[in-house]
């Protein structure tokens, strides 16, 4: 019961949050964009902006977070969910939350990328207590670059490695992510991002394709925005028909 309180929380501040809001898709965006599609970008959150997400994957699984930009180049967030939230199976809970924190250590400037750093143990899809590690692992330890450009709108490429602590499976391997977003008109943008997932191919879980993931995002209203994505379209795990389908909410605002 305490599980789903802590979600209900989550949700809770997403249906009654105020304050100034912020755009976070398409061409009228304001807000640079802080993760890729699983992956983190160099983007940051300004000081006193709050970031509440909600989403809805694979065996009725709910993951709810909240990230707060303490400082210009600083943020900290936490996550949790589990599968089973939606639909008759059983509740099974993540078994701990996710933190998250991020560090910008460059600013872009018109030669340089923006760069940082920083940690994020929540790892998605359904937790595989067997192998205790989430199906996508966690980010874990990152380094990150991010280019920003204004072509037929805004561009953003990203490409960064990190380092998971999911490793009990055997896979210890740096890894090595890229990615992408095109804003699409004034309120929607398209994603793409590739994880090289060089730290999941022992064929535990992940089969040596890396993972390709293609996402969209639309803005609903003032801080508001709604995502869908298809993930693993290179069928990187068994059982993959087309792609996993996730739905993602998104509200962002400032204190």
């Amino acid at each position: 019961m305490k599980h789903l309180l802590i979600v209900g929380l989550f949700m809770g501040l997403f249906l009654e949050s105020h304050g100034q809001t912020i755009g976070t898709a398409g061409d009228m965006s304001t807000l640079e964009p802080t993760m890729i599609i699983d992956k983190p970008t160099a983007g940051m959150l300004r000081r006193a902006d709050y970031h509440i997400t909600a989403n809805f994957f694979q065996r009725g699984g709910v993951l709810a977070g909240v990230s707060v930009g303490l400082f210009d180049r600083f943020s900290f967030g936490i996550s949790y969910g589990g599968t089973g939230i939606i639909g008759p199976d059983k509740i099974e809970m993540n078994p701990l939350p996710g933190v998250r924190a991020k560090l910008r250590i460059v600013q872009e400037t018109t030669m340089m990328p923006a760069i940082a750093i920083g940690f994020d143990s929540q790892g998605k899809e359904p937790y595989l207590d067997s192998l205790k590690r989430y199906t996508i692992k966690s980010t874990g330890f990152y380094a990150v670059a991010s280019k920003n450009y204004e072509m037929l709108g805004h561009l953003s490429l990203h490409g960064g490695f990190n380092y998971s602590l999911e490793n009990k499976d055997g896979d210890k391997d740096l890894n090595l992510f890229v990615g992408a977003e095109k804003s699409l008109g004034d309120i929607l943008s398209v994603l793409v991002e590739y994880d090289f997932a060089v730290n999941d191919n022992t064929q535990s879980v992940g089969q040596g394709h890396g993972y390709f993931n293609l996402g969209f995002r639309l803005s609903a209203g003032e801080g508001l925005m709604i995502g869908f994505d298809l993930k693993n379209m290179t069928k990187n795990q068994r059982n993959i028909t087309i792609a996993n389908r996730v739905l993602q909410i998104e509200y962002v605002g400032r204190f």
